[in-house]
C-alpha cells in the first residue's frame, strides 16, 4: 500500500483538527470558526506550497485577531447586568470585541463632555477586574449628532471618549491599555431630522478585546 505524502498527512491532519474542533460540545461558535479557518488554511496552503504552506496556512486560517474567551463571556454578563433598563446595548461584534453602545441620556449632556453621574456606576463595573486581564484593551469612540460645525462636533466627540478614558483610568486601568477616538456626526445609528434621532447619535462606544 502506497504511504501518504508529507503533504497529504499535514492536509488531513489540519482537517481532522477542524472536524474534531467543531464537533466538541464545550466551545464556542467562534472556536469553531477557528478550526474550521485552519483546517482550510492548511488545506489551501498544502496546495500552495508544501508542507509549510500547509502550517502557515493553518496558522492564518486560525487567525481572528481577537479570542471570545470564558472571561469575555462572563464580563458580557456582569455588563448586561449592570446596564440593565438603562438602555445600554451591549453585545458581542463580529470579530469578538465586546461592545458597550452608551446613549446620550446616561452619558454626556448636548454640547458638553463630562461625564453624567449615572454612567459612573456603568463604568465601575466595566474596569473591575480589568487589572488583572493584562491581555485585554480597550477603545472608546465618541459621537455627536449634526448640529453645529465639524470644528465644534470634531473636538467635542473626542473630549467625550477622554473623558471616560479618564475615569477608568481613575479606576485603575492602565492609559497605555486605552485608546481614543472622535467621530463627530459621522456613523450616524438614527435620523437627525428629529430630537430623538440626533439623542441617539449623542453617544459613546466603548470596545473591550482580548488578544489572541
Amino acid at each position: 500500500m502506497k504511504s501518504l505524502s508529507s503533504k497529504a498527512r499535514v492536509v488531513i491532519g489540519a482537517s481532522a483538527i477542524a472536524l474534531l474542533t467543531t464537533g466538541c460540545a464545550n466551545i464556542s461558535e467562534t472556536q469553531k470558526g477557528s478550526g474550521i479557518g485552519a483546517g482550510v488554511g492548511a488545506v489551501a496552503g498544502a496546495l500552495i506550497g508544501g508542507e509549510k504552506g500547509a502550517l502557515l496556512g493553518a496558522a492564518v486560517g486560525g487567525a481572528g485577531g481577537y479570542i471570545w474567551s470564558r472571561h469575555m463571556q462572563d464580563k458580557k454578563a456582569a455588563m448586561e447586568q449592570a446596564t440593565a433598563g438603562t438602555g445600554v446595548q451591549v453585545t458581542q461584534t463580529a470579530d469578538n470585541q465586546l461592545k458597550l453602545a452608551i446613549p446620550s441620556d446616561i452619558s454626556f449632556d448636548t454640547g458638553r463632555s463630562d461625564i453624567k453621574s449615572n454612567l459612573r456606576p456603568i463604568l465601575d463595573q466595566f474596569a473591575n477586574g480589568l487589572a488583572t486581564q493584562p491581555k485585554t484593551e480597550v477603545r472608546i469612540v465618541g459621537y455627536t449628532d449634526n448640529v453645529g460645525s465639524d470644528a465644534v462636533n470634531q473636538p467635542l466627540s473626542v473630549n467625550r471618549a477622554a473623558s471616560a478614558r479618564d475615569y477608568l483610568v481613575s479606576k485603575g486601568v492602565a492609559s497605555q491599555r486605552i485608546l481614543i477616538d472622535g467621530r463627530g456626526d459621522k456613523d450616524p445609528i438614527s435620523d437627525n431630522t428629529s430630537e430623538a434621532g440626533r439623542a441617539k447619535n449623542r453617544r459613546v462606544e466603548i470596545f473591550l478585546a482580548e488578544k489572541g
